[in-house]
């Protein structure tokens, strides 16, 4: 998955970036890798959303300043006194259906590349630290307003009314950044939002950079480094996904030995730094031959925040 795309990545339109970093290796080499393991350091960060930002919090309240007028339009009275604080940072799931998710991987580009974060918590970092946009449950009909997300044989009507396409969240993103744009498709997972242009390009580079020469040796020098120490994998996403480690709260002895030389063998080859100059190389070709639809989308994503501002201060 994640030569695919960084988990980040995945879940765009509701969580940011995060990036966990422990205290192992205060070498140079070290504090190199660990800068660079970031989204941040890759030229397509400069078109993704800061989920932390002030213009994403004020684009997030004003999204649902609108969504609420949304519901109460369509019938649910109750909305009229909902608290926004009570969902500032969320998006909706249908009650019931919230389940815990796995808690291997993390947000990073290029995986575990500490060797003492990886001995104590293996490759289980999710959950660890929280930032971004976070699930809250609704009832179904709530949620089917607000998302218009349809199971099999549930009106497309709520108290009589029509619920908008993509339901209310979807009607006040529109009126926020006016229409979406086309879907990307990304490995065959259909990709919607405001930023589907920057994570599809985003994978093409991904794409594109496995294939460098340069990615390869670099994978090649860590299998090697890895047979050393008694661990047989192609490459790092190998070791990160193997089965053993999913389904189970905390990591055995075994996924911990297994992530903590993954860590150190990407130290000791330098193999973080040889795959992200790679990315990067691949990156700049993207931004090259679509830089006039980044510019475009950037261009209107100042728009929206201005258009943001404007829906808070009016309901202030």
């Amino acid at each position: 998955m994640r030569k695919l795309l960084p988990l980040a990545l995945t879940g765009l339109l509701a969580v940011s970036a995060c990036q966990f970093v422990g205290a192992g290796g205060d070498d140079g080499a070290a504090a190199e890798a660990h800068r660079l393991n970031d989204m941040k350091s890759l030229p397509l960060h400069a078109y993704l959303p800061d989920a932390g930002s002030e213009e994403a919090k004020t684009t997030g309240t004003a999204q649902w300043i609108l969504a609420r007028q949304c519901m109460v339009r369509l019938g649910f009275t109750g909305f009229r006194t909902l608290d926004l604080r009570t969902v500032d940072a969320t998006y909706p799931v249908r009650q019931g259906t919230l389940t815990g998710e796995s808690k291997v991987g993390d947000d990073s580009p290029y995986g575990l590349d500490d060797p003492d974060l990886a001995a104590e918590h293996g490759y289980h970092n999710r959950g660890r630290e929280e930032t971004g946009s976070q699930p809250m449950e609704w009832p179904a009909d709530q949620y089917t307003a607000l998302t218009g997300t349809f199971e099999s044989g549930e009106s497309h009507r709520a108290h009589g009314n029509p619920i908008p396409e993509q339901g209310c969240m979807g009607e006040a993103m529109r009126k926020i950044y006016g229409p979406a744009p086309e879907p990307a498709k990304i490995g065959g997972i259909r990709l919607t939002g405001y930023y589907s242009l920057a994570a599809n390009l985003w994978y093409q580079a991904r794409k594109e950079a496995v294939e460098d020469p340069a990615w390869k040796k670099a994978d090649r020098a860590w299998s090697e480094c890895m047979k050393k120490k008694g661990l047989h994998y192609p490459d790092p996403d190998e070791a990160s996904t193997d089965r053993d480690w999913f389904g189970t709260d905390q990591p055995s002895d075994k996924e911990k030995k297994t992530a903590t030389a993954d860590a150190r063998c990407k130290l000791d080859t330098g193999w973080v730094q040889a795959v992200q100059a790679a990315e990067s190389r691949a990156q700049k070709s993207v931004i090259a031959r679509h830089g006039k639809a980044l510019e475009e989308r950037r261009t209107a994503d100042r728009r929206a925040v201005t258009a943001a501002r404007k829906i808070v201060d009016a309901a202030s």
